[in-house]
């Protein structure tokens, strides 16, 4: 038994000293660092939850401190194991390097996202004009942009793009203002057109009375005058309005062109009136 014993020491004994230590340490060092690295994340995501940053940023904060503090490990317990730390860091150094050679482009999209979720030129929900596509912004990613366009296409814009174009933003404002161009021909009696126009549009629940719509005369072709119908709504209600706007401009061409008193008004092919 005393042998068993002795034995057991000496295994032991043995192991310490050929580096058992050192790997029950570094085991010691990595289950710690794990653990603090689980209770720093939840710090942070607690935090941002409770700041005005939004979801993206957020992720993004968690991300990036979760890579640092992972890297941080592995230096930690490598060195633990008697490994070169500048050995380490200059690895890092070498992969870094290469990734970003590799992937310059998107990590220039990547850079761009970084500065769009945090200067916030739009949100999520947004209606944008950008590249030639307008619609909704749906997502807002750390290399891409995704909005849904009217017609219901799903369309993903690299951010590098996104802050080298011009963008416009038609939900920033609370109302949106409606243009649209008309043709009248010189035989038609404008003021009655206008008069005609601006009530229907005044009764119209799309279109708000403050700031007061209005219909203007442009400019003059060789056989018709340019007009323009001038209606403000709330963005929520844009489409619905220059919806209404169309229709009030053709039901009113139509009802002046049927009175019995003979052709009031004409609408004109814009083609045919050049400006002068």
């Amino acid at each position: 038994m005393e042998d068993f014993i002795n034995g057991i020491r000496e295994y032991f004994s043995n192991f310490l000293y050929d580096g058992g230590l050192t790997i029950v340490r570094t085991i010691a060092f990595a289950l710690l660092g794990l653990v603090i690295l689980k209770i720093v994340r939840m710090i942070v995501r607690r935090t941002t939850m409770k700041s005005k940053l939004d979801n993206a940023a957020a992720t993004f904060v968690i991300s990036i401190i979760t890579v640092v503090l992972y890297v941080a490990l592995v230096i930690v317990v490598a060195s633990s194991l008697g490994v070169s730390t500048a050995g380490i860091i200059a690895a890092f150094s070498a992969i870094a390097l290469a990734v970003a050679l590799a992937l310059k482009d998107s990590l220039a999209s990547l850079a761009n996202g970084v500065i769009i979720i945090f200067t916030k030129p739009f949100k999520k929900g947004d209606t944008i004009m950008l590249n030639g596509e307008e619609g909704t912004v749906q997502d807002i990613r750390l290399f891409n942009t995704k909005i849904l366009t009217f017609n219901n296409e799903e369309v993903i814009i690299p951010n590098s793009d996104v802050l080298s174009e011009t963008l416009v933003n038609e939900s920033n404002m609370p109302l949106r203002r409606v243009e649209l161009p008309f043709y009248i021909a010189y035989s038609a009696d404008a003021d009655e057109v206008k008069a005609a126009i601006l009530k229907k549009m005044e009764e119209s629940d799309n279109i708000i009375n403050t700031p007061a719509p209005s219909v203007g005369f442009d400019s003059f072709g060789e056989s018709t005058i340019k007009c323009t119908a001038y209606a403000w709504s709330s963005v929520e209600n844009y489409s619905s309005a220059k919806a209404d706007v169309k229709q009030i401009i053709y039901s009113t061409i139509r009802e002046l062109s049927a009175q019995p008193s003979g052709l009031s008004v004409q609408i004109t092919n814009p083609k045919e009136g050049k400006d002068e």
